[in-house]
Order: structure tokens, then C-alpha cells, then sequence
């Protein structure tokens, strides 16, 4: 299961007000795409990249990266899906699988107590690969390694190409979308394999 945009859809610098807010997911994700890509990579640091929006917006790095922390620290996942999730680890092997940075690991999964609700957690930022490299290498990792058959894995996600990756590699892939979301996907889940 993915977590950007399938079980959360916060951001990253949501408390900064309404200009700044945008003059940085201008900057970072249409004019810096390829820097997030690499912070996702693991090339960045939190830390770095938070010095280069302190500067773009003109604001100390030390307020922007307490409200960045705080940010990080209260994004919001419903309580219904992490107990679905909890109640899943009882016949399946549930893994949050996300291209993301090192402040996921840092912040966001201890804050929101993650692990209790995965069997494993896995962030691009320590792979230094998102999910599509390798035509989903991570999934067959994965798989290989549980000793489960990619045909009875099952990927949610809200990207397209992700989907696509998993199940080139004979998996089955849910997208995300704005009629099928987290919650209709695991109302059904023992109905999908």
C-alpha cells in the first residue's frame, strides 16, 4: 500500500500561509522536479532541502524547519483505514511501500506509530530507487523475499505507473482515484485474489 496520495493526501510546508505555501510547491515540485526526485532517491537530505525553500521564500531555515517537523509529524491517516490495515495483518502481509523522503522515516512514521499498523515499511529514500525503477524491482525484492507468488500480491496505489510495473510483473494493482479510493479498495480486499 502506498501512502502519499492513497492513505494520506497532506503536504509537505501545509501550515506555511497560502503564498508561501505555493511559491514552494511551485518551486520543488514543476521547477525542481528533478531535486524532489532526488530527495525521494535518498541524494538529499530533509535538512538540504529545507535550506533551499528557506531562501526561496525568505524565511529563517530555523522557522521553516520547525514547521516543516510539525508538518511531518501531523499528517493525517483516517483512524478507520489504519484499523482495517490492523485487522488485514491478521491473514495477509501488509507493507507500506512509498516513494518518499527521509522525513517520512524520521518524523511521520514514529508520530503516527506506522509500524504498529505494517509488517514493513519501506521507503524509496533508503532503496535509492522509487517503486517503477527497474520495472518494480522492490516488488519482486518483496516478494522473492516473503517466498509469496507476485500473483497473489496486491499493490494500491494513486500512480499509474506503479500500477503498471506491478502488474507487468503478474501482480494485481488497484489504482487510486478520485471514485475508488483507500476505503472502497479494502472493503473488498478478500474478493480481489
Amino acid at each position: 500500500i502506498d501512502f502519499d496520495g492513497t492513505i494520506c493526501h497532506d503536504r509537505y510546508w501545509k501550515s506555511l500561509p497560502r503564498d508561501q505555501y505555493e511559491a514552494v510547491q511551485k518551486f520543488l515540485f514543476r521547477e525542481k522536479v528533478d531535486l524532489v526526485m532526488d530527495w525521494m532517491r535518498g541524494k538529499y537530505t530533509s535538512e538540504e532541502v529545507n535550506k533551499l525553500v528557506a531562501e526561496k521564500i525568505n524565511m529563517s531555515f530555523e522557522e521553516l524547519w520547525e514547521l516543516f517537523i510539525s508538518d511531518c509529524e501531523s499528517m493525517e491517516v483516517s483512524k478507520e483505514i489504519l484499523e482495517k490495515l490492523l485487522s488485514l495483518r491478521d491473514r495477509y502481509t501488509v507493507i507500506l511501500i512509498t516513494g518518499n523522503m527521509d522525513s517520512f522515516s524520521r518524523f511521520t512514521v514514529p508520530a503516527l506509530k506506522l509500524d504498529n499498523f505494517f509488517d514493513y515499511i519501506n521507503n524509496s529514500f533508503f532503496e535509492g530507487k522509487l517503486k517503477d525503477n527497474d520495472k518494480g524491482l522492490i516488488f519482486s525484492k518483496y516478494a522473492k523475499n516473503l517466498d509469496v507468488p507476485l500473483n497473489q500480491c496486491i499493490l494500491i496505489d494513486d500512480s499509474t505507473k506503479n500500477c503498471e510495473a506491478f502488474t507487468g510483473l503478474g501482480g494485481i494493482s488497484k489504482l487510486i482515484t478520485l471514485e475508488h479510493n483507500i476505503a472502497h479498495f479494502l472493503k473488498d480486499i478478500n474478493k480481489i485474489i
